[in-house]
């Protein structure tokens, strides 16, 4: 079979492959190719469409940026007005049957008393430990304790954050926090709570931006448009990684060699298929992998038809710390644009009602809309299973006892999609493996494991992060250049990136 060459060699066409690509494109450095699985860019930030016409995102997605260089892309991509929709975000947590404003910690005067009284007691106590503390959390559970109390951990932080990463916090670390969790001021909100206001607008994604067309997908398919198409090769996957070869065997029994390799596989899938690695490497990153947690993730979608209703509005993203469903996190992914249903005069028959008991509906011919659409997630691991064949049953009743659906709403349209892995989890062991993978790879064979498995950070897993990822890895492998966003996560999160642009090299 063929062998080809290239100086430097891009497996994956998600935001870190095509980061790699724009920069490596930009630079015009040497010769390069990228090379993806599937038949399209996107990877785990592309968007499915169901036969009845929504889109949904395969995860919770949405566009904000900590770079300049990424602005740069995205806007040459899709540089109209009209290309986005720009929002405010409307987020709440759902507690004890109320709406509370996201960050639950620093709202909890819309809850009850009683537990009003116990987050605000956990505070003063949290306080105290905090002065008398010499070391750092041992652990997320730890951190949560210090920095917020029994009260707000037992009512929130625990249960939601079991169910978003499917191991207690007791199992993760701290230091992946950053601005990913807002640490609440006892003295706001105890002002808040006795004048009985709210508090919001907190974190980076407070706006945010999202494609009028296609979804998340949209945004890659877009800017893997702006790259010359004889260097994105689809469709081909990596069986074997030749590590003193300098590489890659493809499914197809070709073979391309290069100088530089950046990839976005799982690091714990290349490691399972790399050849050709000394020994006592090979034994290093193996024993080092087995420290790698993740969880999967179950993306399920409802198309309804009917008006948005009014006790929806204009929310945006949704969390269920509670066991009334088995989500953690919902969308109204229809408000992110309106072009994520199917059009109003789009004439589709009722699968069911959204609480079957309701029994079947007894005209099922196709009616036109208007439609609105939600997204949930929903995570699973040894430590949480989830029953595939009920899980998507066991949803849409859970959307009924949230109240985020009436029982006699018309769906239209069910999408159910399981990602393995779907997070990259903070365990307590992940940094101290990652010192063993990582340098080995890079010092050793320029492999330059990147993006959100393939250096397992969560910290900087967002699209901005995972496109710079790619961006700072070819600069780091053509020029040596220290990779912020992989090294400094707590660095490039606090400040506007503005070094690189994509104007100038």
């Amino acid at each position: 079979m063929s062998t080809t060459s290239v100086d430097t060699l891009v497996i994956g066409a998600g935001p870190t492959g095509l980061g790699a690509a724009k920069r490596l494109n930009q630079l015009n450095q040497g010769t390069w190719a990228l090379i993806d699985s599937s038949e399209e860019a996107g990877g785990l930030a592309s968007t499915d469409v169901t036969q009845e016409g929504f889109l949904f995102d395969v995860g919770g997605h949405v566009i904000f940026s900590h770079y300049t260089y990424f602005d740069d892309v995205i806007h040459e991509a899709l540089p109209k007005d009209s290309d986005w929709y720009e929002h405010q975000r409307v987020s709440y947590v759902r507690s004890k049957n109320v709406w509370v404003p996201y960050p639950y910690q620093n709202n909890i005067s819309v809850l009850p008393v009683e537990d009003q009284v116990k987050a605000i007691e956990g505070m003063i106590d949290a306080a105290e430990v905090r002065i008398r503390a010499k070391d750092a959390p041992k652990d997320f559970d730890e951190w949560i304790l210090r920095q917020m109390g029994e009260g707000i951990a037992n009512l929130f932080m625990r249960p939601y954050n079991f169910k978003v990463w499917a191991v207690p916090t007791t199992h993760m670390q701290c230091k992946w926090l950053g601005e990913r969790v807002a640490a609440p001021s006892l003295k706001v909100v105890v002002s808040n709570t006795i004048n009985k206001k709210v508090a919001g607008g907190w974190g980076p994604n407070a706006t945010f931006k999202f494609p009028a067309e296609g979804g998340t997908g949209g945004i890659w398919k877009a800017v893997a448009k702006t790259l010359p198409k004889e260097k994105l090769i689809f469709k081909k996957r990596v069986e074997k990684v030749d590590a003193a070869g300098h590489s890659v065997k493809l499914n197809d029994g070709s073979s391309i060699k290069y100088k530089n390799l950046i990839t976005t596989m799982g690091a714990d899938y290349l490691i399972d298929n790399l050849d050709g690695a000394d020994p006592a490497d090979v034994k290093q990153l193996k024993e080092a992998k087995e420290d790698l947690v993740y969880s999967s993730t179950h993306v399920i979608g409802i198309g309804i038809r009917g008006e948005l209703p009014p006790r929806i509005g204009d929310k945006c993203w949704l969390y269920f710390p509670e066991d009334d469903c088995p989500f953690y996190r919902a969308t109204i992914f229809s408000n992110y644009s309106p072009n994520n249903c199917p059009q109003a005069d789009a004439k589709l028959p009722t699968l069911q009602y959204a609480d079957v008991s309701k029994g079947k509906p007894t005209d099922n011919s196709p009616k036109s809309g208007p439609y609105w659409s939600l997204m949930m997630e929903v995570s699973e691991s040894h430590l949480k299973p989830v029953d595939a064949q009920k899980i998507l049953a066991e949803t849409v009743q859970g959307c009924v006892n949230t109240q985020l659906m009436q029982p006699t709403d018309e769906i239209v349209s069910l999408y159910h999609r399981k990602f393995t892995p779907g997070y990259p989890t903070p365990s307590l062991k992940r940094d101290a493996a990652l010192a063993k993978i990582l340098p080995v790879l890079s010092d050793k064979y320029n492999i330059f494991s990147r993006g959100r498995f393939g250096s397992w950070k969560y910290e900087v897993g967002n699209q901005d992060h995972s496109f710079m990822l790619g961006v700072e890895a070819v600069d780091r492998a053509l020029y040596g250049s220290p990779e912020l966003t992989l090294d400094s996560p707590d660095y490039v999160n606090g400040r506007r990136n503005t070094e690189r642009r994509l104007t100038k090299a």
